[in-house]
């Protein structure tokens, strides 16, 4: 059993919104899905809930077509909120599950748990246009998972939260991967990634760039970096004599250094002691994700991202 999507592409008049797209994630996986804005992440997740539909490709869930899986199958927390403003929040959490065949016995039981849960069980009896936006993307998700589907798909799900609201909704996403479900999340917050994600997929301009587990992607980027603290030492101009050194980035209380083209990561070390410097850090690693994304997606003009843009809610 595993989301699989071959070869997806799209076009949407003169834009090729997708073009090749494929991944698969499995049960019990987390699956983060990264790529600037326009990059075509929402246009792919409308296909595989069959709201687009591809010009070419195939999405299967299970070994069928995902378009004839039972519609509780699925959940879905679109980037764009979908409440109703003046329904009071538990009424329309009923009501989404009502939609996925849940009683109303065990959606008002399901919808409790979640309040309670995430620390506001007082909102039920509020009308969605009380709630502040965070609470109200807690409702958004609530109802997106009320009626336990199997894959979940979420645009953007930390956008605007506070750091209480996104530890409780990362406690949320761990208990729904050890319970086997598939969690596919988009989002441009790389330390979530880094924490969250099994495996991932960077697109740009409706192509891939990398896919595939996280450690793998680290890994295959070539190269690796090292974090150097160094004490009374702020004079660094002796690691430009350093074969396949360079500093790439400097913090409060430590560098961090690329090290590639046949770079020695311990030659850095030894050159801090031949220095009797006092090292107060020194950390080999592989690049991280933001790293890589950067680097693999590149940086553009302003001008060059909008032309390339893709537009993900096209006008009909």
């Amino acid at each position: 059993m595993a989301l699989v999507v071959e070869g997806l592409r799209k076009r949407f008049g003169e834009v090729q919104a997708l073009d090749g797209i494929g991944f698969s994630v499995e049960p019990g996986q987390v699956f983060g899905f990264l790529g600037p804005n326009g990059a075509g992440k929402t246009t792919t997740m409308r296909i595989v809930l069959d709201i687009f539909h591809a010009d070419e490709g195939s999405v299967t869930w299970d070994g069928g077509a995902a378009a004839q899986a039972p519609r509780r199958t699925w959940g879905y927390l679109p980037e764009d909120r979908g409440l109703y403003p003046r329904m009071k929040v538990l009424d329309q959490l009923v009501f989404f599950g009502s939609l996925y065949g849940v009683s109303r016995a065990d959606a008002v039981r399901r919808a409790r748990h979640w309040l309670a849960r995430f620390r506001v069980p007082e909102y039920a009896d509020r009308r969605a246009e009380q709630l502040s936006k965070g609470n109200q993307q807690k409702v958004q998700f609530i109802a997106g998972i009320l009626h336990d589907p199997d894959v979940l798909l979420m645009d953007e799900p930390f956008s605007g939260l506070d750091p209480i609201n996104v530890a409780l909704l990362k406690d949320a996403f761990l208990e729904m991967r050890a319970r086997g479900k598939a969690i596919v999340f988009s989002t441009h917050q790389m330390e979530q990634v880094e924490e969250l994600c099994d495996t991932i997929a960077i697109i740009d301009r409706g192509r891939l760039v990398v896919g595939g587990a996280v450690r793998d992607v680290r890994r295959q980027a070539g190269r690796r970096v090292v974090r150097l603290g160094v004490a009374g030492d702020p004079d660094l101009a002796w690691l430009d004599a350093l074969p396949g050194v360079r500093i790439t980035r400097s913090g409060l209380d430590y560098h961090e250094l690329e090290v590639r083209d046949g770079g020695d990561p311990e030659a850095i070390l030894q050159a801090a002691i031949a220095r009797r410097a006092y090292v107060t850090r020194f950390e080999i690693a592989d690049p991280s994700i933001e790293d890589i994304f950067i680097e693999r997606v590149g940086i553009t003009t302003a001008d060059e991202r909008t032309l390339a843009a893709v537009p993900e809610e096209p006008a009909r």
